[in-house]
């Protein structure tokens, strides 16, 4: 019995974390008949048809999210056309909300995993590769029994986490993935797009455990690791012990991402993080909106105004990347809502911004609340928001193009001088990235796909339309250019370096040709910069920078 355990991943450098989990549930005897499989969305079906087909598994388990859910179905229908003997099974959120359908829909499905799966999948490979128990007797499944009919066990036991083992058996094998950590699941806030606030308590492995698999990262000097706990910080003062023990075990290379609740920072934790290497840690933080109405609409539970103070005074250690997420097409959030959420957020200057939207969930709270929010969302995966009482369709479309500009001009950090200089003359950000989307949607360009200097020559267009002069926004461009990487061709924008070239000559003979040059033109003469790309910003990635005499 070949038991294959397969994931269908958003990106190459992600890694299933619950297979790796499922695998280590399973019994010693048991793990050498398990092996796993992972692809991602970007790969031709046909691809991950032939490769499924070459491993010849006698049993197949899929692993199902909003993000592969419609790849994994056009599987099912074609698996048992080329394996006609192999038994398909189904997990994860996706498949866990909506057994019954799933069974009804892909009839070549023999069963569901709902719920946590580590003691249903460990009885369910007994059951297969020992041949013992019965599928009646497995908590946490809905499968077709001997005569075809649906059956569905009572639901599985909450796992304790202190009894898992290490998910990852070879770390090495991870040298170029992000790895993903549980230290504890549930939350303790009950939003209500989100499924961890349907279970009513955290549960937490011992820090004594997570601390020996944090070591294992450290050791095998992992680039990062991220915590899938949903508020990391829900026990303030376990975050505060792990923040200390990652801090002082710091092996220069590993990062660790959190999810945190900003507004429960404490003074405690800034001490320790200000003493962090530049890089160590990472936070994601969830303000989704500002509104106080929608606050209690989704049933959220957040001070916004410590989370703001948290959030400056963290950015003023100049060592801990910050990711900030919005959500669209919340209830109650009509489009000046919107724009006042999203000012509000870029004020606290955020390393990268996420502008999300909007999941209506199987499962969650909002899923049973929508009708009476008039919330109308795509019936397929990933269920996102089409329009609410309070947003059309055509506003959330705008949104759409916000959120492509901010991903291009703001979370890539490649234009980081450009746009301190042109949002000192707009009203607010919103406004800007709102004209940016459409003029890119005017002109077309929302349909291509542009290199990194197509990108600077589209905003240069749109600024000179805007009246910005050339010597303004010029300098700017440049300086963004050449903070992430020495050109191979210079921008027609530049300064015409002929007159400097002794001055540049000299100083290459003193600093070698490892670093760029440029010449900026002032009132009061040439202003000579370097910038050196061995010596990168860790947070933003740009070159080290200096003014030369």
């Amino acid at each position: 019995m070949k038991i294959l355990l397969v994931a269908v991943n958003a990106k190459y450098i992600h890694c299933n974390l619950a297979l790796y989990s499922l695998r280590a549930a399973a019994g010693r005897s048991c793990r050498d008949y398990i092996e796993i499989a992972e692809y991602t969305i970007n790969q031709q079906m046909d691809e991950i048809l032939r490769d499924l087909y070459k491993k010849q598994p006698d049993l197949v388990a899929f692993s199902c999210y909003i993000w592969n859910r419609r790849m994994i179905g056009e599987l099912l229908k074609e698996i048992p056309k080329v394996l006609p003997d192999v038994i398909l099974w189904a997990g994860g959120p996706e498949a866990s909300y909506d057994a019954e359908t799933l069974l009804e829909t892909y009839p070549y499905l023999s069963g569901i995993m709902r719920g946590e799966g580590e003691g249903t999948f460990a009885r369910l490979a007994d059951y297969y590769i020992e041949g013992t128990g019965q599928l009646s007797r497995i908590r946490g499944i809905t499968f077709r029994d001997a005569k075809k009919q649906m059956q569905k066990t009572e639901d599985p036991e909450m796992v304790d986490l202190d009894q898992l083992s290490f998910a990852y058996e070879d770390l090495e094998a991870f040298s170029h993935k992000i790895l993903y950590y549980e230290s504890s699941r549930g939350c303790p806030y009950r939003c209500s797009y989100c499924l961890s606030s349907i279970e009513k308590r955290v549960r937490f492995r011992s820090l004594s455990l997570v601390k020996q698999d944090l070591q294992r990262f450290l050791k095998a000097r992992v680039p990062q690791v991220k915590f899938v706990d949903r508020t990391f910080n829900a026990d303030v003062e376990r975050a505060e012990e792990l923040w200390e023990w990652i801090l002082e075990h710091d092996n220069g290379v590993t990062n660790f991402h959190f999810e945190v609740g900003a507004d429960r920072v404490t003074e405690k934790a800034f001490q320790i993080m200000r003493r962090m290497r530049p890089g160590l840690i990472q936070l994601e933080i969830g303000v989704q909106s500002v509104n106080p109405d929608t606050i209690r609409r989704i049933h959220r539970t957040m001070d916004l105004e410590k989370l703001k103070e948290n959030v400056k005074q963290i950015r003023q250690f100049q060592n801990i990347h910050q990711h900030l997420d919005l959500i669209a097409g919340l209830p109650g959030e009509d489009l000046a809502s919107f724009r006042q959420s999203f000012n509000e957020v870029f004020a606290l200057k955020p390393d990268q911004l996420q502008l999300g939207f909007l999941k209506v969930l199987k499962g969650s709270r909002m899923y049973q609340e929508a009708a009476a929010y008039g919330i109308v969302f795509h019936g397929e995966p990933p269920y996102e928001v089409l329009r609410t009482n309070w947003l059309s369709y055509g506003e959330l479309l705008l949104l759409k193009g916000v959120e492509a500009m901010m991903e291009l001009y703001y979370n890539s950090h490649q234009f980081d001088q450009t746009l301190k200089m042109v949002l000192k003359r707009y009203e607010s950000p919103f406004d800007f990235f709102h004209e940016l989307a459409v003029y890119y949607e005017d002109r077309g360009y929302d349909r291509v796909s542009h290199s990194r200097m197509a990108r600077y020559d589209i905003l240069r267009e749109f600024l000179q339309e805007k009246g910005y002069p050339d010597a303004e926004t010029d300098p700017c461009m440049v300086y963004d250019l050449y903070a992430r990487e020495p050109l191979k061709s210079r921008p027609s924008f530049a300064v015409d370096l002929r007159p400097y070239r002794k001055r540049l000559k000299e100083y290459e003979t003193r600093y070698g040709k490892q670093v760029h040059i440029e010449v900026f033109e002032r009132n009061t003469g040439p202003v000579y910069v370097l910038f050196d790309y061995k010596k990168r910003n860790v947070l933003t990635k740009e070159a080290y920078v200096e003014v030369l005499d």
